[in-house]
């Protein structure tokens, strides 16, 4: 009988998952390594996931997310094909901004992917999708794939400018929402003020030659390591939503609270008649946050219920560190009446899960933001 391939193997032996150029220094810290997206990623290190995510929330961490695409696209008519195929609106902008758009479904209006674009300050642009939806972004877009030239460093947390000033106050200089350049060992390097956190903080993208003597530098700065898994309990604190949870098929910008992601102003935008007619009647579902009583979490899956008729279901649920209490994202049908206060419940198994329901975020700066206590 033929024994499964290892993780992250194919039956044949070969590797069929995608390594950070980095992955070695990952492995030296002790880093627990999963598959994520096609990649094999850190998901914590020896510290653990919580640790992790209050050391964002408190002082400076550094992710590597080199698993997000890459596809840069230059040339006279960049702009235009951004313009015409994403859904925001780039006059919103101008070289050397980033701006957060999506790629929808022409038939429904749904997302595709959500993504960061950088337009630099030279006036090419690199379009930033999620792990898995690369290929199907640059079909949409042109372009070349660059993720393989690069690797990206997400360093988040109140402290995180001031200590990667030790390394390079040009990267650590950016404005929020600004895409700059820094040297690093003679090598031309991206940063933007972006982030996926709830906190302040800056993505650098660095050539791969000289990708591992840059994280040595930001760990050296007294910046520590985080993995996928304080990043996603930060981003659902934050109230960000998750492609492939909050975002997906069927679900539109505007069930969820981003109708302001779409350019209605422009001359071509995907989806136009879908969108309007939703936007005009009004979304039969929308996004909400849930605060638990108690640490349980309601997990993605869950039926949420009030009055005992099921109104709606979790998209994502961990435990909240700041909070002390189990949150999640929940789409509900707008029907259903739910209003931001109301006690209800998540079904779990056999029991139901006593929540109240509140308007993400849950946490803003590192404190409770208006995520009323359940007890």
């Amino acid at each position: 009988m033929t024994q499964p391939a290892p993780a992250g193997k194919a039956a044949g032996g070969e590797d069929r998952l995608k390594h950070s150029p980095i992955e070695k220094a990952h492995v030296s810290l002790g880093a627990k390594l999963v598959e994520f997206g096609g990649w094999m990623m850190p998901l914590s290190y020896p510290g653990g996931t919580l640790a992790e995510h209050r050391r964002c929330r408190e002082s400076a961490v550094a992710f590597d997310v080199s698993h997000l695409g890459t596809v840069r696209i230059d040339g006279e008519d960049a702009f235009d094909v951004i313009q015409n195929e994403l859904s925001n609106d780039l006059n919103k902008v101008a070289p050397g901004r980033a701006q957060y758009t999506h790629l929808l479904d022409e038939s429904d209006g749904s997302v595709l992917d959500d993504i960061i674009v950088w337009w630099h300050p030279d006036g090419a642009f690199d379009v930033m999708p999620n792990a898995s939806n690369t290929t199907r972004v640059r079909d949409a877009v042109g372009g070349v794939d660059t993720t393989a030239q690069r690797v990206v460093i997400a360093v988040q947390g109140p402290q995180a400018r001031r200590k990667l000033s030790r390394l390079s106050a040009d990267a650590a200089g950016v404005d929020h929402f600004g895409v700059g350049y820094f040297e690093f060992h003679g090598a031309r390097c991206t940063v933007a003020g972006t982030g996926y956190t709830g906190e302040d903080g800056v993505e650098c993208a660095v050539p791969a030659e000289v990708a591992e003597a840059f994280w040595d530098g930001v760990m050296e700065a007294g910046i520590e390591p985080a993995g996928l898994g304080a990043r996603d309990t930060l981003r659902l604190e934050a109230g960000l939503p998750l492609h492939g949870h909050e975002l997906g098929p069927g679900i539109t910008p505007l069930q969820v609270g981003l109708g302001w992601v779409v350019g209605w102003s422009k001359d071509h935008l995907r989806a136009r008649g879908p969108l309007e007619r939703e936007r005009r009647e009004g979304p039969q579902r929308v996004l909400r946050g849930l605060v638990a009583e108690g640490r349980r979490p309601p997990r993605e899956g869950n039926a949420v219920e009030a009055e005992g008729v099921r109104v709606g279901q979790v998209t994502s649920g961990n435990f909240s560190p700041v909070l002390g209490k189990g949150i999640a994202l929940a789409l509900v049908v707008t029907d259903a009446g739910v209003s931001d206060g109301d006690r209800i419940a998540v079904r779990i198994g056999d029991s139901d899960l006593p929540v109240r329901v509140t308007d993400p975020p849950f946490v803003r700066e590192g404190k409770p933001a208006n995520a009323p206590s359940a007890g």
